[in-house]
């Protein structure tokens, strides 16, 4: 069992929770410091675009945005989404985390959603140091933050947010992931490099209103516990069924917005 992943369905299902979501403050204390034109913007792991769908009428002006992602059919889809009468886009197909200050050279805001967490500490710091050395902004929103609160309460909420909580800090191929430690890691990279560093929080707030998103991720959820730690799998059709019978939930998450003196 795995949790919803990346699947276009999976990202259109969630895109407007995100939405509503991300701190909007960032983007205000962001836009003096991008006085380019056009902007130019890179969208690290951008799936389907909806940051991009998000953040560009947020921007004042002309922009040419950067795409990347792994995913061929992610990044087509994001491209076919993101054009309009003064944005450009070009699409990169390829390893986000091996950027460097060269590739960032003429780039105005290095942005992304829902990355940090699925990145390592390695990984974190030298995403930190590429855009602290090319003096480009970074903003990163809807990082895990490792807290969710159900309404009504069970007694078993704790054991499956901390077993989820493990499951988000597991090794991959070898790469141990920061999950909810992400933030943290984000924070003192950035201001070890003598950045300045603001943090927002940044909750999914759902209720009946978006009932077929809480249950897909109340079903993630369950399931990336129940694969970090067995003992629950007994628990969990009998907790499963109880929560999908109707719970409101705010899911925890952290916007990060980094600005290096050159900015």
């Amino acid at each position: 069992m795995t949790t919803p992943g990346f699947a276009p369905e999976w990202l259109a299902l969630r895109e407007r929770a995100d939405a509503e979501a991300r701190a909007a403050g960032l983007v205000e204390e962001l836009r003096p410091t991008l006085n380019r034109t056009p902007l130019v913007v890179r969208d690290l792991g951008c799936g389907t675009g909806s940051m991009g769908r998000w953040l560009t009428g947020r921007l004042d002006g002309p922009q040419h945005w950067v795409l990347h992602d792994r995913d061929p059919r992610l990044l087509s889809l994001a491209g076919a989404a993101m054009t309009g009468p003064s944005t450009t886009v070009e699409t990169r197909e390829g390893d986000l985390t091996a950027l460097t200050a060269h590739d960032l050279e003429g780039t105005s805001l290095v942005t992304a959603s829902a990355l940090l967490d699925l990145l390592t500490a390695d990984e974190v710091n030298r995403l930190a140091a590429a855009c602290v050395e090319a003096g480009v902004p970074a903003l990163f929103t809807l990082s895990v933050a490792g807290k969710v609160e159900l309404d009504p309460t069970e007694a078993l909420d704790a054991e499956f947010e901390a077993a989820f909580n493990a499951h988000q800090r597991r090794v991959v191929d070898g790469r141990r992931l920061l999950g909810p430690d992400a933030v943290e890691a984000a924070v003192a990279a950035f201001e070890g490099l003598g950045a300045t560093v603001t943090t927002a929080s940044s909750p999914w707030r759902l209720a009946a209103d978006q009932a077929a998103l809480t249950a897909e991720w109340l079903r993630g959820w369950v399931d990336a516990a129940c694969e970090q730690e067995p003992a629950l799998v007994t628990e969990a059709p009998a907790y499963l069924r109880r929560r999908l019978g109707g719970v409101n939930a705010v899911v925890a998450h952290t916007d990060l917005l980094a600005m290096s003196r050159a900015d």
